[in-house]
């Protein structure tokens, strides 16, 4: 049943008031562990036994538990208002009602989207999901309606580039996507086979807890470059350090003696496996030289 703007609405405004409250939830855990904390300082420079010391350990530890759990769930709140509103975004599209944006508009967008993809951070032994960093999709993998790809088309003389695109609907029978290109002033469709269409990161890796899901140094990709949506082959040059932090990239560019560019940031949700095209054969999505036009 498609999701009314009243329903929408209201539904926004009940998890708006569960995030609310969970925030001061986590306020109030924080403070009773910091005093717990405190506690746990004073016993051991006291010297106290180590079976009260052990008692103080647990406190802080179910503590830092709980404040977790509460955490995870505030959230997964927001992730469920993100949701929301691109499935009512998603039908305003399939109605017809479509909003022009600025192209200076539109990256910001772009930007932010990848900003505030949800982080993943794993629980001891947990292992990593697919679409988190540099974890590939399953090959049965099917992106969802609305979820941003890159994908692969035709364009002048017919050479194939990596483009920024967003998925109208996956076609079962013909195994192809139906693909629309993000950028307003093309807003071209197109019909794809599913090996031309790469899912982008559903999550971002943690480097501090998941360093394994991001790409090596030295490893070759290919990488949204700044203020444009085409991918283009890159080279990882230097990690993110926090769960804030980008990549830094080196771009392939012939105008340098030594074929790559200076370093740019990229943040991890525009970041993928390389795969080559047919004309371009080793370059990827193509020369980056041109790509800031």
């Amino acid at each position: 049943m498609p999701l009314t703007a009243e329903n929408a609405a209201q539904q926004i405004q009940d998890r708006l008031k569960d995030v609310q409250r969970l925030i001061h939830q986590i306020d109030e855990e924080r403070r009773r562990s910091e005093g717990n904390i405190n506690s746990l300082t004073r016993a051991q420079q006291s010297n106290l036994p180590p079976s009260k010391l052990k008692s103080l350990y647990k406190s802080c530890l179910q503590d830092a538990v709980v404040e977790e759990a509460t955490i995870r769930n505030a959230l997964e709140k927001i992730q469920e208002i993100r949701n929301i509103r691109n499935e009512r975004r998603i039908q305003a599209r399939n109605a017809g009602n479509k909003e022009a944006i600025r192209r200076g508009a539109l990256m910001k967008m772009v930007q932010i989207s990848a900003q505030t993809l949800p982080l993943f951070v794993s629980k001891p032994g947990e292992k990593v999901p697919p679409l988190c960093g540099a974890i590939p999709a399953e090959s049965n993998y099917i992106a969802r309606v609305g979820d941003n790809v890159a994908a692969l088309v035709k364009g002048v003389e017919d050479e194939e580039n990596w483009i920024l695109a967003e998925v109208v609907q996956f076609l079962q029978r013909q195994n192809k996507y139906d693909v629309i290109d993000i950028d307003e002033e093309q807003k071209d469709r197109h019909v794809l086979s599913k090996r031309k269409v790469i899912p982008l990161p559903l999550m971002r890796a943690n480097p501090d807890t998941d360093g394994h899901a991001l790409f090596p140094k030295d490893t070759i990709v290919m990488a949204l470059y700044p203020q444009t949506t085409c991918f283009y082959k890159a080279i990882i040059h230097k990690l993110p350090q926090s769960a804030t932090e980008d990549y830094e990239v080196l771009f392939e560019d012939s105008s340098y003696t030594n074929g790559y560019a200076e370093p740019l940031p990229v943040a991890q949700r525009y970041v993928i496996a390389y795969k080559p095209t047919k004309k371009s054969g080793s370059s990827g999505g193509g020369s980056s030289s041109v790509s800031s036009a």
